[in-house]
């Protein structure tokens, strides 16, 4: 570019006037008037083509669970005492034997050695599901922080169906996220994976290899 062309074009920037009232642009968000059965439905879908898991249950999801981990020959499970299975979590647990069921109580500091060879799963909350994309969204807390769902080989996720929304903007207006958010708020499509290493995608390599989503919605008896 010449000397003089280069003159003019910083001359035209320089007499622009960055201050000049520009129109407003309204942005609207994506909706779509999807029933409750068919925001289930997109959602199951777009997670298993994630290669997560699904599973409709009901009030016996603490069975099905088991049932699930067993299979896998899972032989801990950790919880957060605010999570779904409460302070009474051995309650409606078919085995605690079988499969140990562990608290988070302890700052990860004084446990980490434990926490990444000796737990097989994690079991969280969810804040919502989105159907348009299969997406988890966690607000993560004190009582399952952050390594809950991030630590385990296998991530487990209890979902109200009717926390499912058609999109991350229905979700954030309807339940008011303007007014106020955590620090840390997490969105979550599949089981983690990466193709860094020589462009094959590997599935757990920066946390969980499974997830395991159990949707609980009213009248449903557990299945696949």
């Amino acid at each position: 570019m010449s000397n003089s062309a280069r003159s003019r074009i910083l001359a035209r920037l320089r007499s622009a006037q960055p201050d000049a009232p520009r129109p407003d642009v309204v942005v609207p968000a994506r909706r779509f008037d999807w029933t409750p059965a068919e925001r289930l439905t997109r959602f199951r879908e777009c997670l298993e083509a994630v290669h997560g898991e699904v599973h409709l249950v009901g009030g016996d999801w603490r069975q099905h669970l088991f049932g699930l981990l067993s299979q896998r020959g899972v032989r801990s499970l950790l919880y957060g005492d605010a999570g779904p299975l409460g302070a009474s979590p051995a309650i409606g647990w078919p085995d605690p034997d079988a499969v140990r069921l562990i608290p988070y109580l302890k700052p990860v500091e004084t446990w980490r050695e434990s926490l990444f060879a000796d737990i097989d799963a994690g079991l969280t909350t969810c804040r919502a599901g989105i159907a348009e994309t299969g997406s988890l969204v966690l607000w993560p807390t004190p009582q399952e922080p952050r390594l809950m769902s991030l630590v385990p080989p296998i991530h487990v996720c209890l979902l109200e169906a009717d926390l499912i929304y058609s999109t991350f903007a229905e979700l954030m207006a309807v339940q008011g996220w303007a007014r106020g958010m955590p620090t840390n708020a997490l969105a979550i499509t599949g089981p983690s994976k990466s193709a860094d290493i020589e462009q094959t995608l590997t599935y757990g390599v920066h946390g969980p290899k499974e997830l395991i989503v159990l949707v609980v919605a009213p009248g449903t008896v557990a299945g696949p």
